[in-house]
């Protein structure tokens, strides 16, 4: 009788572990893609809330960066394979972006390196890279 309840909290025990990788799964769906959306509408000033707070506040954007996104149309967001794991809470996911400059109508690309942390306490996915440098090739 004993061990049968051993094996039985150990299934449940099993069962809950699942779940909340499967929630952290669905976290971090929801989050590239409502990222990936946010920068495909070129809204980098929104952009900016998927970014983790300590890393915001250590590399908040100037007002010549904030500018520079003003000055581009997202013309492209490609995040090729997806998300790649490092371990239990990181991912990393490179990402193509096409942009175009408004003013000069002259397109190129850059390459966006992401790393995306997940915080357990808040059950929520943070972008630790910060936004993409868009001055870079």
């Amino acid at each position: 009788m004993r061990r049968q309840l051993l094996l039985l909290l150990a299934f449940v025990a099993m069962l809950c572990a699942g779940c909340a990788t499967d929630q952290r799964n669905q976290a971090l769906i929801h989050t590239l893609g409502a990222y990936g959306s946010t920068l495909r509408w070129g809204d980098f000033q929104s952009a900016l809330q998927f970014v983790d707070p300590k890393v915001r506040e250590a590399n908040r954007p100037t007002a010549l960066d904030l500018a520079r996104y003003q000055q581009v149309r997202v013309t492209g967001y490609d995040d090729g394979a997806g998300p790649v794991p490092d371990g239990e809470n990181v991912v990393h996911q490179v990402v193509q972006i096409s942009l175009v400059n408004i003013n000069t109508q002259s397109e190129r690309t850059v390459i966006d390196r992401q790393t995306w942390r997940y915080d357990t306490d808040k059950k929520r996915w943070w972008l630790m890279s910060g936004l993409p440098d868009i001055t870079r090739e």
